[in-house]
């Protein structure tokens, strides 16, 4: 295998499928995939196995990514559009959710209809301006917001259980969502749904609470629209997530609204626990008693959400803190000064050359990378249902070349 490599485990991934699509199938809902924290498309044919194959879109390129890999228009939200790539999204979209009234009142009315589609196949859909491919099919792919896109609006119930504010969208002057109180009585005349995202790395419990701040504060819209989006965060494949608890909530609410549709976006839940990073030890350096091991990897390129959050990865074969164990600091390969993480502990002394490997790497990681200083990015493999590694992607100095100009 590959050194440094972010690895998918297949079987562990269609364990969390399979728990998932029982989500569906049990509580009546609809579930999507969040490519904000998974995207890796080549993957994209065993989701389709267990009937994924809708996800959500933060940009015009995840849209595209929707409609040519999981072969379905995109529910997107993003918190601005753009005017210059807002007709091409509505091409690319089922629905579109918009973070303000005033984005919503400046986009409404616009589809410019310049861009068509040469063939019916999604996946071979490849959007061209019109006066390049028109000749050729006489076919224009019309978007208008009115007959092909259902479109919601993102609430902000002020409420959250999360309590890092970096991954609060409702700490106090959030940017994201719309307040019951800039509404009024009716919602704006097109607006067919509604979407809240309260939640990071949840439990069902938090969703209760949510949903009880979402219905004291916007249940007076809920008889002018037809679908309610609960957004991401939903932890339902997590050891400790209480199942039945979710679906009992989620079966309670549909009886309470029967005539909405509810749709659930989770993003880890897909890919919580199915893989690792590994990374090996490079040198060994000491300074002022602090024992650094450096890696081929870096946290601020490779695993930025250890520098943000912070969050503490696990790493295979670490033990507690004791008077015997050896204790490490981890060094990433870029000149930032803060690139390192720890500590660390191991029962036995770390060797240069030795393998290092990070668990549960998979979400919110590979789609968060930077090429920063050009150092070498991670390989991206998989471990197949029978055992076999197939690299899918191997970076070289092109990659980094090509971000460039």
């Amino acid at each position: 295998m590959k050194n440094p490599c972010y690895i998918i485990e297949e079987n562990l991934l269609r364990k969390n499928l399979a728990l998932i699509r029982s989500v569906v199938d049990r509580a009546g809902v609809e579930i999507i995939l969040a490519f904000k924290a998974f995207a890796m498309w080549k993957i994209f044919p065993i989701f389709h196995e267990y009937g994924f194959n809708v996800s959500t879109a933060s940009s015009l390129a995840e849209a595209h990514l929707a409609f040519e890999e999981m072969g379905n228009k995109a529910h997107t939200y993003s918190p601005v559009y753009q005017e210059d790539e807002f007709d091409e999204i509505c091409a690319l979209s089922s629905h579109i959710t918009f973070n303000s009234i005033s984005q919503f009142e400046k986009f409404k009315g616009i589809s410019n209809n310049s861009f068509c589609h040469c063939g019916l196949d999604p996946q071979s859909l490849k959007f061209q301006p019109i006066a390049a491919c028109a000749a050729m099919t006489g076919t224009i792919f019309r978007s208008t917001l009115k007959s092909k896109i259902s479109c919601g609006l993102r609430i902000n119930p002020e409420f959250s259980e999360v309590e890092t504010d970096l991954y609060n969208p409702c700490a106090v002057g959030s940017r994201l969502g719309v307040t019951a109180d800039k509404i009024g009585e009716k919602l704006p005349a097109g607006i067919e749904g509604l979407h809240f995202h309260t939640l990071c790395e949840s439990n069902s419990y938090d969703l209760e609470k949510t949903l009880q701040a979402v219905e004291q504060k916007f249940s007076k819209y809920f008889s002018q629209i037809k679908w309610l989006n609960f957004g991401g965060g939903h932890l339902m494949t997590h050891k400790d997530y209480d199942i039945e608890h979710l679906i009992k909530i989620l079966i309670d609410f549909k009886q309470k609204y029967p005539h909405l549709h509810i749709i659930l976006e989770p993003g880890s839940a897909f890919v919580w626990q199915t893989g690792f990073l590994t990374a090996k030890v490079e040198d060994i350096v000491e300074n002022g008693g602090i024992t650094t091991a450096m890696l081929n990897i870096s946290f601020a390129c490779h695993l930025p959400d250890c520098l943000e959050m912070p969050y503490k990865p696990a790493v295979r074969g670490e033990v507690e803190p004791n008077e015997n164990a050896y204790k490490y600091r981890f060094g990433g390969n870029s000149c930032l000064s803060g690139d390192f993480f720890g500590d660390f502990y191991f029962a036995e002394k770390l060797k240069i050359g030795q393998e290092i490997i990070f668990e549960d790497m998979i979400h919110y990681t590979i789609v968060k990378t930077t090429m920063f200083n050009g150092v070498s990015h991670p390989s991206i493999g998989i471990i197949k249902s029978n055992g076999e590694f197939e690299l899918l992607k191997k970076f070289d100095y092109s990659d980094y070349k090509n971000r460039m100009c």
